[in-house]
């Protein structure tokens, strides 16, 4: 046994399988140690929040210490966020289309062309050939640069409780900063938020470490079946075999998608919880490992060992599991591994379909995908709802099939060096 673990670390693809699946399993039991937050909680009010680093403005304001800092590029930082170049570029467009001579606009100029801009600009007006939806884009680049060149400081005023006239209560100016460990609510979105507000990343791990499960349920049911159905077909033979391979043949004549979408919808939204999908897919995907057990299993039954084991009248269910099942171990192995990457995948594909777990308990890969299928991430741009899922089944699905190739290459006389 320690020889043949010694084999199997020794080779590289095994190695590298092993270390991905690990890394992300490591991450799914400690991350929700370290971020306490429910995974389907719902924090932002709004859709696709984009990644980053959210700091109570409120909180800011009111931090213990407000600091000043003289950065050189803060003017400059400040204006292209709101000024950015393809808004410049649109601003000439309307100036020259207005009637401006293009020779005395000078798009790199801020001052300069926002001095024609404002002596220019008509918010009202909607120039001829121009779509609605370019008329409002340049009415919310015209109230993005509102005061933008300002050097005032911003007022914060309170009303007065006697008399409700506002009064000024403090003056937040251009170079005051917050550090931010100082700041009580600041909020880490690595991934962003989805369609529904909640945080992405939290929702990811949660989702993997489901989907795995999904995908560990399915293999161990499907493998089981399988082997099971394997053994006793290969080694009894006769009636049994041809019982046994007649409904194997049945099952494989069915695509196996389209029967776990049949059983999937007959189930019922309300009763599909990620157990009952893990246990449609075992139930359901056993009929490649049972194939390919049997034919293992009849090139083994008239071994010499086997033999021996008959005339020393033993009984057939020990000489299954112990003269015939070891040799075959190693094959086990490699089918469940490919089971539970197919498992997760199959969850992922129902699931796009709107045929997964039930979407109010726990998140899924493939929950995740349909989420943002529904709501035009992809369209939209917002990638942070969907590519980190695709990477995430991407690297499970890789690491599981290079375990695989390295058992292969190990137990598989013919594929090593």
């Amino acid at each position: 046994m320690q020889h043949t673990l010694r084999q199997v670390f020794r080779s590289g693809k095994f190695i590298v399988g092993f270390s991905i699946l690990m890394t992300i399993l490591l991450i799914v039991i400690i991350y929700p140690w370290v971020v306490r937050h429910p995974p389907l909680q719902i924090i932002g009010q709004g859709t696709f929040f984009p990644p980053g680093i959210y700091v109570n403005v409120y909180d800011a304001i009111h931090a213990p210490t407000l600091y000043t800092l003289n950065l050189e590029d803060a003017a400059a930082n400040r204006i292209g966020n709101k000024l950015r170049q393809e808004d410049r570029v649109a601003m000439k467009e309307w100036l020259v289309a207005f009637g401006v001579p293009e020779d005395e606009i000078d798009i790199d100029d801020t001052e300069k062309l926002l001095a024609l801009w404002e002596a220019n600009y008509n918010p009202d007006l909607r120039l001829p050939g121009m779509t609605f939806a370019r008329h409002r884009y340049f009415q919310r680049v015209n109230a993005s640069i509102d005061g933008l060149l300002s050097t005032e400081p911003a007022i914060i005023a309170a009303p007065n409780s006697e008399t409700g006239a506002l009064e000024q209560k403090a003056l937040i100016r251009q170079t005051d900063y917050a550090n931010v460990d100082e700041v009580a609510n600041v909020r880490i979105l690595a991934l962003g938020t989805d369609n529904f507000g909640r945080d992405v990343l939290t929702q990811l791990v949660a989702a993997t470490a489901v989907s795995l499960v999904i995908g560990l349920v399915a293999g161990l049911i499907a493998t089981t079946i399988g082997l099971t159905l394997g053994l006793l077909a290969g080694y009894i033979g006769g009636l049994v075999d041809d019982v046994l391979m007649f409904f194997t043949n049945l099952f494989t004549v069915i695509p196996t998608f389209v029967l776990l979408i049949l059983i999937s919808f007959s189930i019922g939204q309300d009763k599909r919880g990620a157990i009952t999908i893990a246990m449609v897919i075992g139930f359901t995907s056993w009929v490649w490992t049972a194939r390919a057990v049997r034919s293992q299993v009849l090139s083994l039954r008239n071994r010499d060992h086997v033999n021996l084991s008959k005339l020393s009248g033993h009984s057939v269910p020990r000489i299954i599991l112990v003269d015939i099942l070891p040799y075959i171990a190693s094959y086990v192995v490699m089918a469940f591994i490919l089971q539970v990457s197919s498992g997760i995948l199959a969850e992922a594909g129902l699931s796009i379909l709107g045929l997964g777990p039930r979407t109010t308990e726990t998140p899924t890969l493939g929950l995740m995908m349909n989420w943002a299928m529904i709501y035009q991430a992809h369209i939209l741009g917002k990638w942070w709802a969907y590519l980190p899922v695709l990477v995430t089944i991407a690297l499970v699905s890789f690491s599981m099939n290079l375990m695989n190739t390295g058992l292969d290459q190990v137990f598989n006389p013919a594929l090593r060096d």
